[in-house]
């Protein structure tokens, strides 16, 4: 049962707070699987926004939110929602993200901030200016051919030579991505096609009024609040990456309108707040909560607030050399009822048709016969969503893998 707290609630238990964020973060009352672009768009609205990264060891991690949330679902909704049905759009959100079509007027400032230099990396203003021949190519390109990739660009260029070996053409389509001149028409094997926004956004949404920068700010910060349910001033700020001078004086706004309610919460050193809709579960209904999530999960993806909330420390190991790993290369932290209780380090192996288990371990204190029914169940419905035959525990390390091999 969902209970409303209220301006009223001046202080929450630990267990509030988890429980307030899981309901916010949509893993509780939300029914079953999305069977239409609508209802994907609709979860994605809920979160206000889902980080797209490209690592595909397991499946790309934007795959696996919903998954999280509602189970076995057609992943080819994701592609419906956003690049046929266009109910999604893709921006600068939290990192590169999948947001709801109806933010974009949001983020016009922050394009604006772009065209400028600011709030993106200074490369690329720097490139653009000096490259200003080649930024009208390339739109020019783009208007006349339709979507492109940047390899598909006429004189596209060699690798640069960076950190990511971009070529002199993304360079370009990326400065025109991040000031809102281009946006993404579809993937191709994970590779943005660029193409103009007005042959790809709805006009409703391109012809929206625009709100002012404040305003903007304000409803970004809502949007976050709402999704997290009970957070602190720098959880609020990073949802959307708002700049920290802004942010602090939004939150100041929004405190003083009622729309966010200053809490104490235990174990807290800093100042909670409340979503003033927030609704926080009884302990009951969080009894059924199992999920794996995505190491880019936003109930996760900001460390320190994941520390604070579920006393759970969670580091990425994708670029930590291998005989430096603690854990292993694609870990996914396993959700049981309010509790973060351990994590499993997990490979896609197409060629054998298995989900491989490389490691894992339960949190100190956990015992692993309490999770290994719940985390077996876990796995086999992530093999069936991924289309493999089953999965097969490849590792003989730790209480928890060898509970989990016995058990298979």
């Amino acid at each position: 049962m969902l209970v409303f707290m209220g301006a009223a609630k001046d202080s929450l238990s630990i267990g509030e707070a988890r429980r307030a964020a899981l309901a916010a973060q949509q893993f509780l009352g939300g029914g079953s699987a999305p069977r239409s672009g609508k209802a994907f768009a609709e979860i994605v609205r809920r979160l206000g926004v889902v980080q797209i990264d490209s690592v595909n060891v397991l499946v790309r991690s934007h795959y696996l939110p919903i998954f999280s949330r509602r189970g076995n679902y057609k992943s080819a909704l994701l592609e419906r929602a956003a690049y046929d049905d266009r109910l999604l759009f893709e921006y600068w959100g939290h990192e590169a993200s999948l947001l709801p079509v109806e933010s974009y007027p949001l983020f016009r400032w922050r394009m604006d901030d772009a065209r400028k230099g600011v709030g993106t990396w200074g490369r690329l203003k720097r490139y653009a200016t000096s490259h200003q021949d080649l930024v009208k190519a390339a739109l020019d390109q783009i208007r006349e051919r339709g979507p492109l990739g940047a390899s598909e660009l006429t004189d596209a260029g060699k690798s640069k030579g960076s950190w990511w070996g971009w070529s002199q053409g993304k360079e370009i389509l990326e400065w025109l991505f991040w000031i809102g001149d281009v946006t993404t028409a579809r993937r191709r094997n994970f590779e943005r096609l660029y193409e103009l926004p007005e042959r790809v956004l709805p006009e409703s949404v391109r012809n929206a009024p625009v709100p002012p920068r404040e305003q903007a700010q304000r409803e970004l910060m809502l949007i976050g609040a709402r999704a997290m349910g009970v957070a602190t001033a720098r959880d609020l700020r990073d949802y959307f990456r708002l700049p920290a001078k802004e942010a602090a004086t939004r939150l100041t706004e929004l405190v003083e309108e009622g729309k966010l309610v200053p809490v104490s919460v235990e174990g807290w050193k800093q100042q909670g707040y409340l979503h003033h809709e927030a609704k926080i579960p009884r302990a009951t209904a969080v009894a059924d909560v199992a999920a794996l999530l995505s190491p880019f999960d936003s109930l996760i993806w900001e460390r320190q607030r994941t520390e604070r909330l579920f006393d759970f420390h969670f580091r990425l190991e994708i670029y930590t050399p291998i005989h430096k790993r603690t854990h292993g290369y694609y870990v996914l932290p396993l959700l049981l009822g309010e509790r973060i209780v351990g994590r499993v380090d997990l490979k896609s192996e197409r060629q054998s048709g298995l989900l491989q288990v490389k490691g894992g371990s339960v949190e100190p204190g956990i015992q692993p016969e309490r999770v290994i029914e719940p985390l077996a169940r876990q796995l086999s419905e992530l093999a069936e969503w991924l289309g493999l035959e089953n999965y097969t525990v490849t590792s003989r390390r730790g209480e928890l893998m060898r509970a989990l091999r016995k058990a298979r």
